[in-house]
């Protein structure tokens, strides 16, 4: 009898819900500073996950969540580096 591993659970960063890591898709920044979408799960670097929808995809880049998330720096006027 074996056991079945328990899926993790993730968080949307745009929308806030939790779902399963394999419903979510996995952003990650790379040490050089540039965000590649990460289809293993696996790539090393600093990771943010987000749902496969449109509509989340709208609101991470309206609320800068993902650009938070992975800790970018912003070049818009006023912000702290």
């Amino acid at each position: 009898m074996s056991k079945t591993r328990a899926e993790p659970v993730r968080t949307c960063v745009a929308c806030r819900l939790e779902a399963g890591k394999g419903a979510l898709v996995r952003f990650v920044r790379e040490p050089g500073g540039a965000v590649q979408e990460d289809p293993s799960g696996r790539a090393p670097g600093r990771g943010a996950y987000l749902h496969d929808d449109p509509e989340c995809r709208r609101l991470a880049l309206k609320k800068r969540s993902l650009e938070r998330a992975l800790r970018l720096r912003s070049t818009e006027k006023g912000d702290n580096p």
